[in-house]
């Protein structure tokens, strides 16, 4: 498995992985802080690991998947955050959840994009869309949250997998993500 090739994409690793765990909720965070740093947090309420699981996640050859024998996803999210002169932490309880965080120097040479956060968002839906999903985004330029929740509020009978549905989804994020960190980061051209 090669390494992902922007932070959205990890997001979604991460997120299949809550899903596995269980979890009816996942909160995403990506926040663009004052510090340089970009700050990435999946939460999620699935079935969470023991502490034995948890001290050797970050092992490729520690995976609970029976379909493969390594699982790359945490080790290469840490090793992204890393490269770019930041942090990684995991945090774990049985019954609780999970909560994944990732920092990156946002000027750093090696930080790997942001990617498309509407495209994951509706990529991860369209996977379980009884999952109740958070996106927060956040900078200098404002605080912006998503939840699928809201939208099944307005949608009433309409299911939220649905074609029409996904794509507007999907622009939405992608829009409100330009405004949120457009001439932030550099990746991201600029605010609507």
């Amino acid at each position: 498995m090669p390494m992902l090739r922007d932070i959205s994409l990890h997001i979604h690793d991460l997120a299949e992985n809550s899903v596995a765990a269980g979890a009816t909720q996942i909160d995403v965070m990506v926040c663009a802080k004052s510090d340089g740093y970009l700050y990435v947090e999946i939460q999620d309420n699935g079935c969470g690991m023991s502490e034995e699981l948890l001290s050797r996640v970050t092992d490729p050859f520690t995976t609970s998947r029976t379909t493969r024998k390594v699982g790359m996803g945490i080790p290469f999210f840490k090793m992204a955050c890393e490269q770019a002169s930041g942090t990684f932490q995991i945090q774990s309880e049985i019954e609780k959840g999970t909560k994944t965080c990732g920092s990156f120097q946002i000027r750093h040479i090696d930080r790997l994009p942001l990617g498309n956060l509407g495209e994951t968002l509706s990529m991860l839906i369209l996977e379980k869309p009884e999952i109740r999903y958070t996106v927060t985004a956040s900078s200098e330029q404002g605080t912006w949250v998503f939840d699928t929740d809201t939208v099944r509020d307005v949608l009433e009978d309409t299911p939220i997998q649905e074609y029409e549905v996904l794509q507007w989804i999907k622009g939405y994020v992608e829009e409100h993500t330009r405004n949120i960190f457009g001439g932030v980061l550099d990746e991201i051209i600029g605010r609507t």
